[in-house]
């Protein structure tokens, strides 16, 4: 009997993780002139993240704030983000570049290319509904089933829904579907809400 989770799903991140790398690599070249001209600081931003059955990794993606930025916080629980985002780093979060170095992450086993983004550490509301909805034992994606079903706009529990959706019908072609309409939505740029204006979405879901 054919099994995709977990044999089939980890060699085609090995695969994907792999062509991207080399694909997107002068991309990846182009991003980081254009970061370290933009603004003084490190190239890439660490950040504490939950992985699979909730054990954490160093999560890494292109800087997209300034240094002065508050740290270990989301972007829309900061009290004014828009006054730390740089030039390039709206122009990255707005096409999910800034992601691509989590590219490493998938190739390393620490992350998957579809499943639950990762959550912050200290966002114990959002593990705790993924517990309650069973999607913590996934390894986390770059990109899932709750980011091309409303992406910024769906408030926590409506993540954690979709996560434990994807968790209980996780097969190749829901991957396929999340991979293709992923860029799709980029594109058009359509789930994205920054800043303030992701916090009042939130908000206005509660």
């Amino acid at each position: 009997m054919f099994r995709y989770y977990p044999t089939w799903k980890r060699f085609l991140d090995i695969l994907v993780s792999i062509t991207g790398i080399f694909l997107f690599s002068p991309v990846l070249v182009i991003i980081a002139v254009w970061i370290k001209l933009d603004s003084p600081g490190p190239l890439l931003f660490w950040q504490k993240r939950v992985g699979i059955n909730k054990s954490t990794f160093n999560m890494m993606r292109f800087r997209t704030m300034r240094i002065d930025a508050p740290k270990d916080v989301a972007t829309h629980l900061l009290e004014n983000p828009e006054a730390y985002i740089t030039v390039s780093g709206r122009f990255l979060r707005r096409t999910s570049l800034d992601e691509l170095p989590q590219l490493f992450h998938i190739l390393l086993g620490q992350m998957s290319v579809v499943g639950p983004r990762p959550a912050l550490w200290n966002q114990f509301d959002l593990i705790e509904l993924r517990d309650l909805y069973g999607a913590n034992h996934l390894p986390p994606g770059l990109t899932g089933w709750a980011q091309i079903h409303g992406r910024d706009e769906n408030d926590i529990e409506t993540k954690a829904k979709l996560d434990g959706y994807y968790a209980r019908h996780i097969s190749f072609m829901m991957d396929a579907k999340c991979f293709l309409r992923t860029f799709l939505k980029v594109l058009k740029s359509e789930g994205y809400v920054e800043g303030q204006a992701a916090s009042k979405t939130e908000q206005s879901h509660k």
